[in-house]
């Protein structure tokens, strides 16, 4: 038994994260069930489409930027643990605030392949973060 692939198939099709992986140009690969969840598009609706499929218009130029660089560097700076909070879109057209981490995949020839993120939606922390910021101006502009 292969441990490592036995793990890697259980986090895939158990995990509530959406677990999204693309080719360099940036087609959806990959398309786990908890990607089905948190978007509303089905696997067979989002493998070999755009990561736009999920990029809020207003900000897939600054995306996509990032994203040429990174597959021209093979590095991206949101790799390693760090998180990366941006908004998405559902199939619905909803924004979504989500958090993610990212790793580069790489082919036989060790050439640079694609991505892998893991997206976990956190709308609600925002929104109830946001809320409590505004309350806290509210009540600073009182007690002065």
């Amino acid at each position: 038994m292969d441990i490592a692939a036995e793990v890697g198939d259980a986090l895939l099709k158990g995990a509530s994260d959406a677990i999204v992986a693309t080719d360099v140009e940036g087609r959806i690969t990959l398309w786990n069930p908890g990607a089905v969840r948190m978007f509303g598009f089905g696997a067979e609706e989002a493998i070999g489409q755009s990561l736009d499929l999920i990029i809020p218009e207003n900000l897939r130029a600054r995306h996509w930027a990032g994203f040429r660089h990174t597959m021209a560097t093979g590095t991206s700076r949101y790799g390693q643990g760090d998180l990366l909070s941006v908004p998405a879109l559902t199939r619905h057209g909803t924004r979504i605030s989500v958090e993610f981490t990212i790793e580069m995949l790489h082919d036989a020839a060790h050439k640079v392949a694609g991505t892998v993120a893991v997206m976990r939606d956190v709308t609600k922390r925002f929104e109830e973060l946001k809320e409590l910021r505004r309350r806290a101006a509210q009540q600073a502009g009182t007690s002065s």
